[in-house]
């Protein structure tokens, strides 16, 4: 009787098994060039930080094996590394898993989209697909399929250089907005002081013994130290006469006439004692029913409110002194408390205090800077363009105002020019605690958020900076870029002069709009603006702009030439003669 080795039955079946699997994936692996792979886009590119792809996949029917799975991992390789992507993972219609079928019959399709992060050596790179099918316990890795070459990484050119905004004392503008451009520092500063001369009810002369008063003395004083210190400036003075608002009105207007009269009579005669020359004014205000108003509501006349009610619901003049003397117990304190005090000429004296000179705010600023106030010790700051001396003076100023929020955020401020950011940083968060609420001071925590890669503080800090002038604008753009949100950026830079303005339109796909704004950037030798030029002519097919504007670029800044060699914008003129010279 023959005996049967089931055991050696089974080898055999089951190499027979492993060699139709291996068999079938050798075949899947054989015809990989029938599938059909479509990145978009073509060339990568980064936005925000990541690099964005998305593949379609289009198997042909009688590929797929039924029992088959297949799992394919987009990689980028670049020199010194390389980034996968999330594999994704397919299979035959008779495995049992929860992945993407392809049928064997009809074929099939699949939709991928993965990002990962940008690295600045992805910009010279190549996508390749690594695939791995299996059946069963068999396995068989693919050939690199190549599907894409290169990153374009221009969003990464931003000019990322945000504008921190110098401390002033702000007043607002017409428009209601904090002006950044006004600063409490005026070397000319208007000054004046007023005395008055009263006169007796329905009387115009002046009597004695009101030019001898204290304030009449203070002013004569007063007018002589303007014509004689050189650091003030005698600009005018004013009669003003007045007639109080009870009597008929015609009464009052000649009262009041006869006032300005008899004052400016003696005013020019005093001056051409003195030999003092002024601008001279004159006006008489018949019935003074605003100074009326002022003095009642400064004193504690009884039925106060009621007498200015009246004021404020009746326009005629007789209706209103009807009505306040009607109200006879108030009238009593009206007549003798108020009435008098409106019955009177009063004197202006207009000058123009005359402060230190450049020079001499410079010299003290350096010497004794303790002599100069908070406003001239700012200012001194700004009559030199030597940073460390700006920084020195505001060393000062915090020094010797240490309540002062504007000493601190002007030293940050220059150290943010210096690229001192956490040095800057430190110094704004003084300012901050003795501002809380000041714009300035947010808007430059946000340039130092910004430069530290913090993009949800940066937009936090820009928000809180709102109404602080144009540069809120233009860090905003900035960060607008960085994120990957180019048509907000191009709002934000609007008309600018930046070159990031020109950066943004092009990326927001508007390169005609984008070379406008590059041709108007007034940067003095600006490359990247000749650089964003390139980028121009080589989307929109203008190689004369792109290589002429290269060109200029590399010249202003030769380091180019490595960042140009290697920007996949250029990609299709890489092996052109003119080009090679331009980087070479």
């Amino acid at each position: 009787m023959r005996t049967i080795n089931f055991k050696t039955l089974a080898l055999i079946a089951l190499a027979a098994v492993m060699l139709s699997s291996c068999a079938s994936l050798q075949k899947m692996k054989k015809n990989a060039n029938l599938i059909n792979f479509k990145t978009t886009p073509e060339i990568l590119e980064t936005h925000a930080g990541k690099v964005d792809l998305a593949i379609d996949g289009k198997f042909p029917a009688k590929y797929f094996n039924k029992k088959a799975i297949m799992v394919a991992t987009p990689v980028l390789k670049y020199t010194g590394g390389e980034k996968a992507f999330e594999p994704v993972t397919l299979q035959g219609e008779k495995v049992d898993a929860n992945n993407k079928v392809i049928t064997l019959a009809n074929g099939g399709n699949f939709a991928y989209k993965d990002a990962v992060p940008y690295a600045e050596a992805m910009r010279l790179s190549t996508l390749e697909l690594r695939i791995t099918a299996s059946k069963g316990s068999q396995s068989v890795d693919f050939a690199p399929i190549q599907l894409a070459l290169g990153v374009i990484a221009t969003p990464t050119l931003v000019v990322n250089y945000p504008t921190p905004i110098i401390g002033v004392q702000r007043e607002k503008n017409t428009s209601g907005k904090y002006d950044p451009n006004i600063d409490a520092f005026q070397r000319i500063v208007p000054e004046e002081y007023t005395a008055d001369i009263h006169y007796l009810i329905n009387k115009a002369d002046i009597r004695p013994t009101e030019l001898t008063a204290a304030d009449i003395a203070k002013l004569k004083e007063y007018n002589k130290a303007a014509t004689s210190d050189p650091k003030k400036k005698l600009k005018s003075m004013e009669v003003s006469s007045y007639a109080s608002p009870d009597g008929a009105l015609e009464l009052n207007t000649k009262l009041a006439e006869k006032r300005q009269d008899a004052s400016s009579k003696y005013l020019t005669k005093e001056l051409k004692k003195e030999e003092i020359e002024a601008e001279f004014k004159t006006k008489f205000t018949p019935e003074d029913w605003d100074g009326f108003k002022e003095l009642m509501g400064k004193s504690n006349i009884q039925d106060k409110e009621l007498i200015l009610r009246v004021l404020s619901m009746y326009t005629d003049p007789e209706v209103r002194e009807r009505e306040i003397k009607n109200l006879s117990q108030a009238f009593v304190g009206v007549a003798s408390e108020i009435l008098p005090q409106l019955r009177r000429s009063k004197f202006t004296t207009s000058i123009e205090l005359i402060g230190r000179s450049d020079e001499e705010i410079a010299a003290l600023a350096d010497s004794d800077p303790s002599k100069l106030n908070p406003a001239e010790l700012l200012y001194a700051a700004t009559l030199t363009k030597d940073l460390n001396k700006k920084l020195a003076i505001y060393n000062s100023a915090m020094k010797i105002y240490p309540e002062d929020w504007r000493g601190f955020n002007n030293a940050g401020m220059v150290l943010i020019k210096q690229q001192k950011h956490a040095d800057a940083k430190s110094l704004l968060e003084k300012a901050e605690k003795l501002n809380n609420n000041e714009p300035i001071i947010k808007n430059n925590l946000g340039v130092c958020a910004l430069k530290e890669g913090d993009l949800v503080k940066a937009e936090t800090y820009f928000g809180a900076a709102s109404g602080a002038g144009d540069a809120v604008n233009n860090n905003l753009g900035i960060l607008s870029i960085i994120k990957g949100d180019y048509a907000k950026a191009v709002k934000y830079f609007g008309d600018s002069d930046s070159p990031n303005t020109g950066l943004a339109k092009i990326l927001a796909g508007d390169n005609n709009g984008a070379l406008k704004s590059l041709e108007n950037c007034t940067w003095e030798g600006c490359y990247m603006k000749e650089y964003f030029k390139g980028v121009v002519g080589a989307r929109t097919a203008k190689e004369n702009l792109m290589y002429e504007s290269l060109e200029t670029a590399v010249k202003m800044k030769p380091e180019l030439k490595s960042k140009i060699a290697t920007d996949m914008e250029f990609a299709k003129y890489f092996n052109e003669p003119r080009f090679k010279e331009i980087i070479k």
